[in-house]
């Protein structure tokens, strides 16, 4: 059971992640017109969001620094919420409630599972020291 609950899950989490890093990258013009208006940058967001979900999948799946890439990309998925969604929802976009769901909830987990490698997510780095 612990296979399927630690590796399955832990995948599960973590791949979708690689995948749209890739996809926001190969799609950067499309994508920039989330970037809210009061932010300044525009597509260099868009690149910098897109390696965020690249890397935290790596960590997440290689196992090293998942803590500290769980909770970077709770931050990351949370920012999205309040900028990008919560203010869709105020505009009334009907497809902007389940992206703020969605986000909300893939927060939730990235927090849970920072909270799960708590206490032990650095052992590879001191067994090299």
């Amino acid at each position: 059971m612990t296979f399927l609950t630690n590796r399955v899950a832990r995948l599960l989490f973590a791949i979708p992640f690689g995948i749209f890093g890739i996809i926001q990258l190969m799609n950067a013009d499309s994508v920039v017109g989330m970037v809210p208006e009061f932010i300044p940058g525009g597509i260099v967001w868009v690149y910098l969001t897109g390696l965020a979900m690249l890397a935290a999948s790596f960590a997440i799946v290689s196992q090293r620094q998942v803590r500290l890439a769980s909770l970077l990309l709770a931050v990351m998925l949370l920012v999205f919420v309040f900028t990008v969604h919560l203010p869709a929802v105020l505009d009334g976009d009907p497809n902007a409630m389940p992206n703020l769901l969605k986000d909300t909830s893939l927060a939730g987990g990235a927090l849970l599972l920072a909270g799960i490698y708590w206490d032990w997510d650095e052992p590879l780095l001191e067994e090299s020291l």
